[in-house]
């Protein structure tokens, strides 16, 4: 068997069963960090329950993944996760879902891991999302389980701190109501509605155009034109704004 018989009859094994998103389906990858409970308490000990570092970590690999080659429109990053949302339009490797999965994957825990000095791992999966409805409501779930994770994190390392282990500090917290894991915050001198908001959100990146100044030789005229750069939204709005705020980039 001559090689262009073999190169086709093998391709086959490894394309039949490439599942391609469909036309004018909106498009999310979300993005997991691999074991990053015991990689950022354990092995790196960032500070608990968040870290600015940390943070900052997430946010570049955000950056990375919007200029990497895909037409990503926002990026949202809470704790280990990263939600990228696409151009609907987007032919992008003719929408093939492994392409997208193992490309962002890989490009994710490569930047990652440059920047911490150490291996971090992502996985990645896309969310196939048919109506702008479900686009809104997949961000405000994402950002409600940031409020939620954060409400839960800063009461239980308040436990923490006060001397309870793992086991008695996890289920200090079985049952609480969202009041009393507040009323325990502020007892404990802190005010959750005052933490800072990408604590409490997540935080957000997208394209901003900006005018920038120059000159033209040919007219020997100073001139402005419109360029395009990333900006971290650390202030997200909540409910009906943000959801409106979603609907802006999604269209």
């Amino acid at each position: 068997m001559n090689f262009d018989q073999l190169d086709h009859d093998m391709r086959i094994y490894e394309t039949t069963h490439d599942h391609c998103v469909l036309p004018n389906i909106y498009m999310v990858a979300r993005l997991d960090g691999r074991t990053f409970t015991r990689l950022t308490k354990e092995v790196h000990q960032f500070e608990s329950p968040f870290d600015e570092r940390f943070r900052d970590i997430m946010l570049d690999t955000v950056e990375h993944l919007m200029n990497c080659g895909f037409p990503v429109v926002y990026g949202y990053t809470q704790s280990d996760e990263i939600s990228l949302l696409f151009q609907k339009s987007t032919d992008t490797f003719n929408r093939k879902e492994r392409k997208f999965n193992s490309i962002l994957a890989g490009e994710a825990s490569a930047k990652f891991s440059l920047l911490l000095g150490a291996m971090g791992v992502f996985d990645c999966r896309i969310c196939q999302l048919p109506t702008l409805d479900l686009v809104v409501d997949y961000f405000r779930w994402r950002q409600e389980d940031a409020h939620r994770n954060a409400l839960n994190a800063h009461c239980y390392w308040v436990l923490r701190k006060q001397g309870q282990d793992v086991n008695k500090a996890t289920q200090a917290l079985v049952g609480l109501s969202v009041a009393d894991k507040n009323e325990l915050l502020f007892q404990n001198g802190i005010n959750f509605n005052d933490l800072p908001a990408w604590q409490k959100r997540g935080s957000g990146i997208y394209w901003e155009t900006f005018l920038k100044e120059g000159y033209n030789p040919i007219i020997q005229e100073t001139v402005q034109t419109e360029r395009h750069r990333l900006y971290r939204d650390m202030e997200l709005k909540r409910n009906e704004d943000y959801a409106q705020f979603i609907v802006d980039f999604a269209h």
